[in-house]
């Protein structure tokens, strides 16, 4: 059985727990290690028994809670080398003074996209996703016959990306923002401009096209999770009513069955097994 829990999503922090019989990889570490700790117990997950720390890129809200983490659960960080090096040079130069400079992670594996690697029982295939950070990727995951996928903070739906995320048991999928909320929200005109971008955030109506297209999603998965929804520029049951509407516009062959979910910000999602 493969266990998927999103203990919290959106531009605030991101956490999410895949685990397997013998395997348990945190996803990310955008929460306070408290918090983490407090959320993982709340879902039924033991933060001693983390095999491991995944991270996607070095943007705060995924790599917050990283390094009080990794020290406290002494487990090996996954990273890329280019995420990683952008992250200390981030952590040097925010250090007052400058011999009070962060010490590395102490046990941390490089990866690279494209290639898959394997921790304990789950292969884990990371690719490339259109994103302003220096290596950002999203991930697939293996094990026990089951596949799943997490793919947030990207600005538009590469071909290649909609490949990866085929014959997904699990999604869990960035639905950003509302277009028009955020063009009359109070964000300043440059942040606007970035999160619009084609290396920004997805938007309900972008997600909405893929969901509705059986040649990009091929609506298999049992569940379905909307995730990293921005708080200031989106609600919630816009985002539902986006989604509904266009899994419904799907033809009856490809009519989507599965469950659909949204990630909070505040609470763990209900744990998913697959």
């Amino acid at each position: 059985m493969v266990r998927v829990t999103v203990l919290g999503s959106g531009s605030r922090g991101n956490c999410t727990v895949v685990s397997s019989s013998r395997t348990r990889i945190l996803v990310d570490a955008g929460l306070s290690c408290r918090e983490t700790v407090k959320r993982m117990r709340q879902a039924g997950e033991d933060p001693a028994a983390l095999t491991a720390i995944l991270i996607s890129h070095e943007h705060g809200d995924h790599i917050h809670g990283l390094r009080v983490l990794a020290r406290k659960l002494r487990v090996p960080v996954y990273i890329t080398q280019p995420t990683h090096r952008t992250w200390m040079r981030a952590l040097r130069q925010e250090a007052k003074p400058v011999e009070d400079a962060p010490a590395d992670l102490e046990r941390k594996e490089f990866f690279d996209a494209g290639r898959s690697f394997q921790i304990g029982d789950i292969a884990i295939t990371p690719f490339t996703i259109p994103h302003d950070a220096a290596d950002p990727v999203g991930f697939t995951f293996r094990s026990n016959g089951a596949k799943m996928a997490i793919v947030t903070d990207l600005g538009y739906m590469p071909e290649l990306v909609k490949v990866h995320l085929r014959d997904a048991d699990c999604l869990v999928l960035e639905s950003n923002h509302d277009l028009e909320m955020l063009k009359v929200g109070p964000y300043p005109w440059v942040v606007k401009q970035r999160v619009l971008s084609r290396t920004g955030h997805l938007s309900n109506h972008a997600v909405s096209e893929y969901l509705s297209d059986p040649e990009g999603f091929d609506g298999r998965a049992r569940y379905l999770v909307m995730a990293h929804i921005s708080q200031e520029n989106n609600n919630p049951d816009v985002v539902k009513i986006c989604a509904e509407q266009a899994l419904q516009k799907r033809p009856s062959e490809a009519a989507f069955s599965g469950e659909l979910l949204l990630a909070s910000q505040h609470l763990p999602l209900k744990p998913m097994e697959l």
